[in-house]
């Protein structure tokens, strides 16, 4: 009888943790479509369009005023030849928000350009603003997205906060993936490249996700859909 009690238990346990895992990508769906519900406030299409991979952490918290330390954890996807790969899970921790954002708790966007920013964001570890040029990003329908800084960018960072939209610097954060939630969501282990590279099916449960990054306000027809993440 304990030994059923004890397996019950562990399973509960673990048909929580999963549904904790997406949740996640629910709350990372709500954010971005929150944000660009009003284009004149949100990130600019044309850059949408040029997006290799995007990454969306929900309530990023911060800690210490002195230490800046934050922690969050969300999802990230990336423009495979069928639209849009698996959402793998990804953690920020570490560094700071540039205090243009201001809060305690902030919803962060990163939005990859290019192929050398989505490579970097593939690795089992990417530590913004050192090791490649991520800069705070432009806002709004009439945000001019060319630039000369916005055209070597790899990498644009956006925060919400206390209902400002704005972008924002990340000086040494980390993100990473969370291998054991990716466990939770496809029901195996998978490897984060590969679900980026969309050589993991997607799961349904992604479907809100999908359905978010499809809801910008619709101008024209994007060209570059059918663009795929660099293969290794």
């Amino acid at each position: 009888m304990k030994k059923l009690v004890c397996l019950l238990m562990f399973g509960s346990a673990m048909s929580f943790a999963a549904s904790d895992a997406i949740k996640r990508i629910d709350e990372a769906a709500t954010v971005f479509h929150e944000i660009n519900a009003a284009p004149d406030k949100g990130i600019p299409r044309d850059l949408m369009e040029r997006a290799k991979c995007v990454a969306i952490i929900p309530g990023v918290k911060k800690g210490g005023f002195v230490v800046g330390a934050q922690y969050g954890k969300g999802v990230m996807t990336c423009r495979v030849a069928n639209g849009w790969s698996g959402p793998s899970t990804v953690r920020l921790e570490g560094g700071s928000i540039g205090a243009q954002i201001g809060g305690g708790e902030s919803d962060v966007i990163l939005v990859v350009l290019n192929d050398k920013g989505a490579r970097k964001l593939m690795e089992s570890k990417f530590t913004l603003g050192g090791e490649g040029a991520v800069m705070a990003g432009p806002v709004g329908r009439q945000a001019s997205a060319n630039t000369d800084a916005l055209m070597t960018a790899e990498i644009l960072s956006y925060a919400r906060s206390r209902g400002a939209f704005a972008g924002i610097t990340l000086n040494g954060s980390t993100l990473r993936p969370d291998n054991e939630d990716n466990e939770k969501i496809y029901g195996k282990a998978v490897d984060h490249k590969d679900i980026l590279m969309g050589k993991v099916p997607r799961p349904e449960v992604a479907t809100p996700l999908y359905n978010a990054l499809g809801s910008l306000p619709n101008e024209h027809e994007s060209t570059e859909r059918s663009r795929t993440v660099p293969k290794q």
